[in-house]
């Protein structure tokens, strides 16, 4: 029985990704890495076959236990941690020292051609510890609609960005979250290899804020600014200043590339189609109304 660690589990798509695994019922161990397993607990209520390690990112001091007799580490990057070599190459080295040998990491899309990002940095820190890998490389997430950028939605009915005509690839993180666990489950099929997770829409912000505004019956602007402006704006709002550089680099770098490429990844791994951004922001648009 194959024992799977799932990092910031109580998060975003971390949840989801103990969601599908358990609903796979694939005869694994899904261990939960939180910093607080009473909370936790709570999360997971209605999965009473989750299991919970203590773990932080920033306290090295916990690795050891919450590797200890992992099969396989399902990693992910949380938003403010950009410094690579002062927290990923410590728990990397934990996790190889614990026998760890197989590690699935959420990257993104394209993480390969950019290496000033923190995915492509933490991609090749695995391949030089020569640990067997999948890396998942999805577009972009249509939650950041519901997360990072609500606020602004919600109070202004504005979205503010330096990406200006730049067309981004738009996935439901619970179609992310279902592909990785079935790459998880069989990780032996689709190891040493990467796996872009994309939907079939390509759509830049101001449509996107058209749809919104045409489906939520509330009038939302978008606002292109140049990247500099950007960025300290962010640093103005309270953001950190690793996170401000990190979100000005991923909203800022696709107006220099071409369109993202569409795969058939989710669709060949789960025979299903991906959400289409009408029906996210239909199943989701109460967000976009409330203080």
């Amino acid at each position: 029985m194959k024992r799977i660690l799932v990092t910031g589990a109580t998060g975003n798509i971390g949840h989801e990704v103990v969601y599908y695994l358990s609903e796979l019922k694939y005869g694994s161990e899904i261990f939960a890495a939180v910093r607080n397993i009473e909370k936790a607990k709570k999360t997971f209520e209605k999965h009473p076959n989750v299991h919970y390690r203590l773990f932080d990112f920033e306290n090295e001091d916990a690795y050891s236990k919450a590797f200890h007799q992992i099969d396989i580490l399902f990693l992910l990057r949380p938003p403010h941690i950009s410094n690579v070599e002062k927290i990923f190459r410590p728990l990397l080295i934990s996790a190889k020292e614990n026998g760890i040998k197989r590690i699935v990491f959420l990257s993104v899309q394209g993480a390969e051609k950019s290496k000033v990002i923190p995915h492509n940095k933490i991609e090749r820190l695995i391949l030089e510890l020569q640990f067997n890998y999948i890396f998942v490389r999805p577009s972009y997430f249509m939650q950041n609609l519901t997360t990072t950028l609500l606020p602004e939605i919600v109070n202004r009915k504005c979205i503010t960005l330096p990406s200006g005509k730049a067309k981004f690839n738009w996935i439901d993180v619970k179609n992310i979250a279902e592909a990785t666990a079935i790459l998880i489950t069989q990780f032996e099929t689709y190891q040493n290899r990467a796996y872009d997770i994309t939907s079939n829409q390509n759509k830049n912000f101001g449509d996107v804020a058209d749809l919104m505004s045409k489906l939520t019956g509330e009038r939302i602007r978008f606002k292109s600014i140049n990247p500099i402006s950007f960025y300290f704006l962010k640093k103005k709002e309270g953001m950190k200043g690793g996170f401000a550089m990190v979100m000005t680099i991923l909203h800022f770098l696709p107006r220099l590339q071409s369109e993202p490429e569409i795969s058939d990844n989710y669709q060949k791994l789960t025979e299903k189609a991906p959400t289409t951004l009408q029906d996210f922001i239909e199943r989701e648009k109460d967000k976009f109304s409330s203080p």
